[in-house]
């Protein structure tokens, strides 16, 4: 073996102290040296088949404590060899997870080979990956552990397809953990939404309320309370909703499009609600009531919110939530969103002065209606 090519990246101390050190703590520390300055390098063919040959002597190391140093400092490094990442994949627990958790290297039919009679810990690893095909999550179900399972459910990067749904439910759906970790994930098809409902805890549930779009029937159903354990905000519902059109229906279906539902939810930034719900009032399609909704002039929102049929009392403060919108820029993250909300619904009532008490009191009283969540009795 040759470190010529190597020399001005390496020391001939540390390659002796990889080769003959007295200690394991001696040679790992030597090996994560070696490591790091192979991974800082933009290395030439010469220099890449220098540092495999240094690469795989540490990784056929006696000691674990030597091979675990290389897994975990190049775990994540496109200069970590595939044959040489597979070789530590099939190592030992302590050596294997860094690489099957970050690997880029990995191919699927690589995992599913080391996942093939693997430990727990080997299944959790792959599970948690930043990407874990439909394939790889099915052979993760194949494995019935349910950490690992529970980890790929609670996992974005992991590609469940209808299939594994059906089969996550089929296979765990008594086994609260699995159910509770799919509510984790930032989206989930509104059918499995649905079917999750019946199978989580009280503490997911309310997760499950606040963070995803219920159907929208299934909606109204529960804050009507026919879900004795759950509570729901029709507006936070309204601002998650994948089809505001449709929600808006259901809405007025079961009586609950309500004016002081349409006002708290202005408030709440949920313009697209606004548009759809006055759409619906009105009779107008939705880019015609777009249109009127959002006319820069004095008369386009008052010719549409007429034909809504909403209380005429309430409608300056519809107009004062739209002006006030209209002139801040929405943000997207979650902490700066609800800030907008509270500066939003704050320059509104501000613009109420000057009104008649009378109104105003009237504005304020719709305004709190439905202000909170309808828990259910007991």
């Amino acid at each position: 073996m040759t470190v010529i090519a190597l020399r001005n990246r390496l020391t001939e101390t540390d390659v002796r102290r990889l080769v003959r050190g007295q200690t394991d703590e001696e040679r790992a520390l030597a090996a994560r040296k070696i490591c790091h300055r192979i991974d800082a390098a933009t290395l030439s063919d010469v220099e890449r088949a220098a540092a495999h040959d240094i690469l795989d002597l540490i990784a056929r190391d006696a000691a674990e404590l030597v091979r675990r140093s290389l897994a975990v400092t190049l775990r994540q490094s496109p200069n970590l060899p595939h044959d040489i990442a597979v070789k530590l994949a099939s190592d030992v627990d302590s050596v294997a997870a860094p690489v099957l958790l970050s690997c880029p290297s990995l191919t699927d039919e690589d995992l599913i080979e080391v996942l093939h009679g693997a430990s727990s810990a080997k299944f959790c690893a792959v599970a948690a990956r930043d990407q874990v095909s439909a394939i790889v999550v099915h052979e993760i179900l194949d494995s019935k552990d349910v950490v690992a399972v529970g980890l790929a459910a609670s996992n974005d990067g992991a590609e469940f397809d209808e299939a594994a749904y059906q089969r996550a439910f089929a296979e765990f759906c008594e086994c609260q953990a699995v159910m509770d970790a799919f509510v984790a994930r930032s989206h989930l098809p509104l059918d499995i939404t649905e079917r999750l409902i019946s199978h989580i805890s009280d503490q997911a549930l309310d997760r499950l309320v606040k963070n995803h779009a219920l159907p929208p029937q299934l909606a109204v159903e529960i804050a009507e309370g026919a879900r004795e354990r759950a509570t729901i905000d029709l507006v936070d519902q309204a601002g998650l909703a994948h089809d505001p059109k449709h929600f808006v229906q259901q809405l007025r279906m079961n009586s609950r499009l309500t004016p002081s539902l349409i006002l708290r939810a202005l408030f709440r930034g949920h313009v697209s609600f606004v548009e759809h719900a006055f759409a619906e009032l009105s009779g107008l399609p939705h880019a015609k009531a777009w249109l009127l909704v959002h006319d820069a002039g004095p008369l386009g929102l008052r010719a549409i919110y007429d034909r809504t049929g909403m209380p005429p009392r309430l409608y300056p403060a519809i107009r004062a939530g739209l002006d006030v919108y209209h002139s801040t820029e929405m943000p997207h993250d979650g902490e700066s969103r609800e800030h907008f909300r509270r500066v939003l619904a704050e320059r509104a009532i501000t613009r109420f002065q000057g009104i008649p008490e009378e109104d105003l009191d009237y504005m304020l009283r719709r305004f709190a209606e439905d202000a909170q969540p309808l828990a259910a009795a007991g």
